[in-house]
């Protein structure tokens, strides 16, 4: 009877199954919207459906605002070290290391903003909270330094939880260090300007991230110098809906502008130019139109 039996095979899958890569998709961390990691980096790391500004690592950043293939890196050979031998600090750093893939919590560099020479600054969160120890401020004493001698504007881009406390003193000191070479860019007239990004808090905010020639902000950005919860503890109030964000510090005065991404370059070109007194460069003039 083996005519009216039906042999049984396994069947073949007629296409093969794709995997998808687990980092193909992002995440909002505001609204939750879910969409390609491209179009999030396509978008400069701004949520296409609620605006909200993310993160981006300094060399991105970077490279957001200096002219393509100008960035060369200054500074990069200096390293933390464990000053006072911190318990747990020479792990914390290995591990910052591997995480961030850098050498400390900033990025400084040259390069062109539109044809015109420029001295960058960008602080990198992934690194320790973007913590400004030793090694932050000698970068940006030495990039202001540069800008001293070559009479170059300076832009620092702010984006930090304030001093590391790792370095106890010697962090607070890097303070006054990097506020001492401003106030020498400001005494010979050469333009600096401070960019914010969330967060801008603790000992960063409390120096050079507030002393610039003008203060920009991102949209949403938190800045301040102690958290709302500890405020709010030794003021025994309720804080203003919005207190710490970028919109509320710029109705009070401490932020001259809030600036979208996408236009951050070219606002940092229009007011480096009024500043200096230099024409656009060819090939840059009609961006301004």
């Amino acid at each position: 009877m083996a005519w009216f039996r039906k042999e049984k095979k396994p069947r073949q899958p007629r296409r093969e199954r794709l995997e998808i890569p687990p980092d193909t998709w992002e995440k909002c961390e505001a609204c939750d919207h879910t969409d390609i990691r491209d179009k999030f980096l396509r978008n400069l790391n701004v949520c296409p459906s609620c605006d909200f500004h993310r993160r981006l690592r300094a060399w991105d950043f970077a490279n957001v605002i200096l002219d393509e293939g100008t960035l060369v890196e200054v500074g990069g050979e200096l390293k933390s070290v464990d000053p006072l031998r911190f318990p747990d600090y020479p792990a914390r750093l290995k591990k910052a290391l591997a995480n961030a893939g850098d050498q400390d919590a900033i990025l400084t560099a040259t390069g062109q903003l539109e044809g015109m020479p420029v001295g960058v600054g960008v602080m990198d969160f992934a690194f320790m909270g973007g913590s400004m120890g030793s090694v932050v401020g000698e970068k940006i004493a030495r990039l202001g330094q540069r800008s001293l001698e070559k009479k170059h504007p300076l832009v620092l881009v702010s984006s930090s939880g304030g001093a590391r406390m790792q370095e106890g003193i010697l962090s607070l000191m890097q303070m006054a260090k990097a506020s001492a070479v401003l106030s020498q860019l400001a005494e010979r007239r050469i333009p600096y300007i401070s960019v914010l990004t969330n967060p801008t808090t603790g000992g960063v905010s409390a120096s050079y991230a507030m002393l610039g020639d003008a203060i920009l902000a991102e949209p949403g950005a938190v800045i301040g110098f102690a958290g709302p919860r500890v405020i709010k503890q030794t003021l025994g109030q309720d804080l203003p809906e919005g207190f710490q964000t970028a919109e509320f510090l710029l109705e009070k005065g401490m932020v001259d502008r809030v600036v979208h991404r996408k236009e951050l370059r070219a606002t940092l070109s229009r007011l480096l130019r009024h500043m200096t007194g230099r024409p656009a460069a060819a090939g840059h003039a009609q961006q301004d139109t």
